[in-house]
């Protein structure tokens, strides 16, 4: 079950502040004191306020208008001539039709009036979801009539019309205007006579209790009902329950408590979600760079296996592929003959000291090489110093080339 903190702006007097839940219980008995003192107590709460009586006008228009919006722009300009100020000026805050006489309720207060109490309540800390007249939350009840005497204020309501306010020192006025306004439900009958239930102050009851007793013949019976505390506890669980005209229409709407709390959390929201996108777009950078460096060393890796194994066009495996090459080079396997080969070709180029090494090949253990020697029988004896060593060295050709002799030599392990 829900509740809500309702809080009571009072002329000449500090608020008033209670708990009750939306079935008009009290969870939270009324205590009084700055406005800021109640904010604590707002949390997770409905917050409704109730205005001084005094503040608006409660009122009522038959406009034939259907839905809200366009009853919104009919009732300023039905009730024009009710007003006294400018229409342009009032805040006109519209009610359900009522559906057996077909009547709006209206209540009208200064556009001003209105956005000066929003700001001294957000000054405070409080966001209302509700603001009410005091004279609204009164109750209708058949067969009496609902008075309330506070402070220099009286405020009364009839079953079958709108409450209206009058100063304290207009009792007499008001009784007489309030009893005049009464209708039949029978056409041509005389209205039911009405009981009286006034709730008031001590000191209000004391100060007008006579002009009150003038008019107990005119009523069926009177009670009244002191409040010590004043009259919160009357009016607090009409504005629980939401059984009234909530100003905050229009302009000065609010579409729930959950876009209240968005309000109040919107800018760590913002700042979460763009930390998030951050974040997102960091890793997205991230992700792409990575990728770039994959490609990069994807493209190294390919020309580095084709450059060491000229011929091969497929890199699948490359990394294992160019292992089992170098096995075989390295002597792995019993077929790899390529470094005892250069340490022979080495040895046999000490016995023409003069040799040059133009270029050799190797494929399956077989040593192409080509030498500058000074002479065919320098590269000759090259191939004997090879056979001497356990090598097979065939002269693969050879010719004389200015000064020096171009020969072949194909060099392999010997009965290989």
């Amino acid at each position: 079950m829900s509740e809500s903190l309702v809080i009571q702006l009072r002329d000449g007097a500090s608020p008033q502040w209670m708990v009750c839940n939306d079935d008009g219980h009290v969870v939270v008995e009324a205590m009084s004191g700055e406005l800021a003192q109640a904010t604590a107590m707002s949390t997770g709460r409905r917050v409704a306020i109730i205005l001084p009586p005094g503040e608006a006008l409660a009122t009522e228009s038959d406009a034939p208008a259907k839905g809200a919006a366009k009853l919104a722009q009919v009732v300023p300009y039905a009730l024009e001539e009710r007003v006294a100020d400018e229409i342009e000026q009032l805040h006109f805050a519209i009610g359900d039709r009522d559906s057996v006489t077909g009547r709006v309720p209206v209540v009208v207060l200064e556009r001003s009036r209105l956005e000066a109490r929003l700001a001294e309540l957000r000054a405070a800390g409080l966001n209302p979801q509700a603001i009410y007249s005091a004279a609204t939350l009164l109750p209708a009840v058949p067969g009496q009539m609902i008075g309330l005497l506070e402070g220099d204020t009286l405020t009364l309501r009839t079953p079958d019309a709108p409450p209206f306010v009058l100063p304290a020192l207009s009792i007499t006025d008001a009784f007489e205007m309030a009893l005049s306004m009464q209708t039949s439900a029978v056409a041509g009958l005389e209205p039911a006579p009405l009981g009286l239930l006034l709730y008031t102050g001590h000191d209000e009851w004391d100060a007008h209790q006579l002009k009150v007793d003038a008019f107990r013949d005119r009523f069926t019976g009177v009670k009244v009902q002191l409040l010590p505390r004043g009259s919160l506890g009357v009016l607090a669980p009409a504005a629980a329950a939401d059984d009234a005209v909530n100003l905050l229409q229009g302009a000065f709407a609010v579409s729930s408590p959950t876009e209240l709390t968005w309000r109040s959390w919107r800018i760590a929201a913002v700042l979460a979600a763009s930390l998030l996108c951050l974040h997102l777009g960091a890793r997205f950078y991230e992700l792409n760079r990575l990728r770039k460096v994959e490609s990069s060393l994807d493209a190294g890796i390919e020309q580095a296996f084709r450059a060491a194994m000229p011929g091969q066009q497929n890199a699948t495996n490359a990394r294992r592929r160019v292992e089992q090459r170098l096995l075989q080079v390295q002597g792995g396997g019993g077929r790899g003959t390529l470094l005892p080969a250069l340490v022979a070709i080495a040895n046999a180029r000490g016995a023409v000291p003069s040799a040059k090494i133009e270029g050799l090949t190797f494929r399956d253990g077989t040593v192409d090489l080509r030498i500058d020697t000074p002479d065919a029988a320098s590269l000759d004896a090259i191939g004997r110093q090879l056979r001497s060593s356990s090598w097979q060295a065939d002269i693969m050709g050879g010719n004389v080339n200015g000064d020096v002799y171009k020969g072949r030599l194909q060099i392999k392990k010997a009965g290989a």
